[in-house]
């Protein structure tokens, strides 16, 4: 049975508000070593997709980074290291174009790309080890994670844990142009910019547009995002890829970690109780911010709860 639940989430004293949530731990947390394995998925499309491998303890766990994330974003090395500390194998999965090489094909990664993740799901549960324990997904990759196990009738993952997701894509659009928001969407746009210069170094981009000109993530996904995936416009795109038409149909064991100040996007963004499906578990939280989450009594000794629940959760899975 579908659940909305409240969070027994609350944040630190010294970093009040939705903003210092989400600024603190990507610029202030430490980036743990690692020692991965490379593994690359090669699709049916003749692209590919980039995998980490953690160390072979336990079951596995699929990572799913957000919007221009990699390995180094503050949630992505710090999680992998708990994992493989909990006894579990982590599989990070790089987007489409996210890894160190370019992907091939003109097509990128984006909110709506689940057929990547199918093909990433497939490969894995043929391995020896067979399904994955549970994917986690970060914001995009969440969005991702979330429309893959409701438009599918059967997936190649136990459970799932979805965080801080832009459930409609065209409020997260709107969102990012106002206020103190401005600044994720300006340094979030840069980064869009500069991996489409690096994909397109030694080819000829195949549209006509100046990137210099393209100043929101309408413009951006209009001229660019669409076009280059099969859409017919931005909101086509929009429409198609937002995962809140999908929700009704996961039956699959489901916790989704959200931030009702969450600066991505409106508290109006986040679903009720009747559009969740029977394996969807929606844990709402009062403030976090995006991706943030952060509690503890002092500066220097943050207390990252948000790596905390999920590890929580994925014991309770496993055991």
């Amino acid at each position: 049975m579908a659940r909305l639940v409240a969070s027994d989430f609350r944040p630190a004293w010294w970093l009040p508000g939705a903003h210092l949530q989400t600024v603190w731990p990507a610029l202030m947390r430490r980036r743990p070593p690692l020692d991965l394995t490379p593994r690359r998925i090669e699709l049916s499309d003749g692209d590919f997709i980039d995998l980490a491998i953690g160390r072979p303890l336990g079951p596995r766990v699929v990572v799913i980074h957000g919007l221009e994330g990699n390995l180094e974003s503050h949630y992505a090395g710090s999680l992998i290291h708990a994992l493989e500390g909990a006894g579990f194998q982590p599989v990070f999965m790089h987007l489409r174009g996210c890894s160190e090489t370019p992907n091939r094909l003109d097509r990128s990664y984006h909110s709506g790309a689940s057929g990547d993740l199918a093909e990433v799901l497939d490969q894995l549960a043929a391995d020896p080890e067979g399904e994955a324990l549970a994917a986690v997904g970060f914001s995009l990759g969440a969005n991702l994670l979330l429309k893959y196990l409701g438009e599918r009738d059967s997936v190649r993952v136990g459970a799932a844990i979805a965080v801080s997701v832009p459930f409609v894509l065209r409020d997260g659009m709107l969102r990012f142009n106002r206020g103190l928001s401005r600044i994720y969407r300006r340094y979030l746009l840069d980064r869009l910019k500069a991996n489409l210069r690096r994909k397109f170094a030694d080819r000829p981009l195949p549209l006509a547009v100046d990137l210099d000109r393209i100043r929101d993530f309408n413009d951006f996904d209009d001229q660019i995002t669409a076009p280059l995936n099969g859409f017919a416009g931005v909101f086509d795109y929009y429409s198609r890829s937002s995962c809140r038409g999908y929700l009704r149909g996961i039956t699959t064991p489901t916790l989704i970690i959200h931030a009702a100040d969450d600066p991505f996007m409106y508290p109006s963004t986040v679903p009720l109780a009747h559009e969740l499906g029977p394996g969807v578990t929606l844990e709402l939280s009062r403030h976090g911010g995006h991706v943030g989450f952060v509690s503890g009594k002092h500066p220097w000794r943050p207390v990252y709860w948000l790596e905390q629940r999920i590890l929580a959760q994925l014991r309770d899975l496993h055991d």
